[in-house]
């Protein structure tokens, strides 16, 4: 995973020194008693942000207060010939010239972006609980998108969270998310997955190699608490090429499974980050609709245990 600049203030529990890895029992157990849990009140916005408060911190700051702590930078550095979302216009940007405003000395310099640029959904960024909606059938592509019965989290309706096309979230925008202050598990799905190799586009990452993670990298015992963000190392990150010349990067990649994404909702993670586009595994061809979905994995054991 390239890291350039930082989007996030957390705390990392590291594989690197086991014996740093977790925080102290009494840590954990106090942050436990502070840390919110469900159900939330009706009509909820933040979901699992609801975790986040003095537990949240609490581990937080006892990572930071460690005398080799670093801090680590955890986005791409912007531009006009990174990889851009298939979704979306060029990334471009255009400088406008200086400007002032009359009867103060302030000079200020702005840029413009150009139509369709999305930039809140280019390059590093996270995405609000109003993006992703659900049908209650699967859309057959040929028919208009049949959005008016679509649902979104916590049951809202199409209509309460965008009625119209030309519409902004009216519920669970990006506005909704709190500051994000808690620790990290950073789990090394390149290493166990992928054998020490980039995982390949259309793999998963499933709870079993979620829980022989933890074990692999000493994390067992702590495990996955409610209020952490989990990020995922697949190594896809590797494709991230600035200027973005084969194309690869946006086209496909590995992803989560279904048991891996309950198994974490379960365990009442605030987010989930991967060193890929897109959360969910997308075979080769998939976005062109040339290919389906990934399958659905069998389960495995967790070795050795």
């Amino acid at each position: 995973m390239n890291l350039h600049k930082t989007v996030m203030a957390l705390s990392i529990a590291l594989c690197a020194a086991p014996l740093l890895a977790a925080e102290p029992a009494s840590v954990i157990a106090q942050s436990k008693k502070n840390t919110a849990a469900p159900p939330w009140l009706p009509g909820d916005q933040w979901g699992m942000a609801n975790t986040l408060g003095a537990g949240t911190m609490a581990r937080c700051a006892w990572h930071m207060s460690q005398p080799k702590a670093q801090t680590y930078e955890l986005s791409y550095i912007r531009s006009a010939t990174m990889p851009l979302s298939g979704f979306s216009g060029p990334y471009l940007t255009k400088p406008k010239g200086s400007a002032g405003i009359p009867g103060t000395s302030q000079v200020f310099n702005m840029e413009s972006l150009g139509e369709g640029a999305e930039p809140g959904q280019q390059g590093t960024q996270i995405d609000a609980l109003g993006h992703f909606g659900y049908l209650p059938q699967a859309w057959d592509g040929k028919a208009p998108l049949p959005t008016e019965g679509a649902r979104y989290y916590g049951g809202f309706t199409q209509k309460e969270v965008k009625p119209t096309p030309d519409s902004p979230l009216l519920k669970l925008g990006i506005e909704m998310i709190q500051p994000i202050i808690t620790s990290a598990v950073v789990l090394d799905a390149k290493a166990l997955v992928g054998g020490g190799q980039p995982m390949k586009a259309g793999e998963t990452v499933t709870a079993s190699h979620i829980e022989a993670m933890l074990k692999a990298q000493g994390l067992s015992k702590r495990g996955i608490l409610p209020g952490d963000v989990v990020y995922v190392r697949t190594d896809w990150g590797d494709y991230w090429k600035d200027p973005d010349t084969d194309k690869q990067y946006y086209s496909k990649a590995p992803g989560l499974s279904y048991d891996a994404a309950k198994y974490l909702g379960d365990k009442r993670i605030v987010a989930i980050g991967l060193d890929t586009p897109f959360i969910d595994p997308v075979p080769e061809g998939m976005l062109a609709g040339k290919a389906g979905a990934a399958m659905r994995p069998v389960a495995v054991g967790v070795p050795g245990g």
